[in-house]
């Protein structure tokens, strides 16, 4: 039985969007996924509707992981916060779970 899951994913990657949505989709999920890169996109996407969780990069052009994690904050939702990267290190991993993140996998082990 498949699982609808609102997604907003925190991503400038098409594919790499792409493969996230895919593995979701083979863990029996049907995501309902929006990609945003910018925090004013975010931010949008935040008022606009619900969403059951946020998958982010963690090094993005304009913003971070963090930077996401403290406008989710901002906003008051309570939401898992996922970070899927594959540039973060340890040290940086443990600062964002430290921050708030509820989990992070690096990107080609997922």
């Amino acid at each position: 039985m498949s699982k609808p899951l609102r997604v907003l994913v925190v991503e400038d990657s098409e594919d790499d969007t792409a493969l996230i949505l895919r593995e979701l989709r083979r863990g029996g999920y049907v995501p309902d996924a929006e990609r945003v890169d910018t925090m004013e996109a975010m931010r949008d996407a935040l008022a606009r509707r619900e969403w059951d969780v946020i998958i982010t990069d963690f090094n993005l052009p304009r913003f971070s992981a963090i930077a996401a994690l403290e406008l989710l904050k901002a906003s008051g939702q309570d939401l898992p916060f996922l970070i899927v990267s594959g540039t973060i290190g340890e040290d940086l991993a443990v600062a964002a779970m430290k921050a708030g993140a509820h989990d992070y996998l690096k990107k080609g082990l997922c």
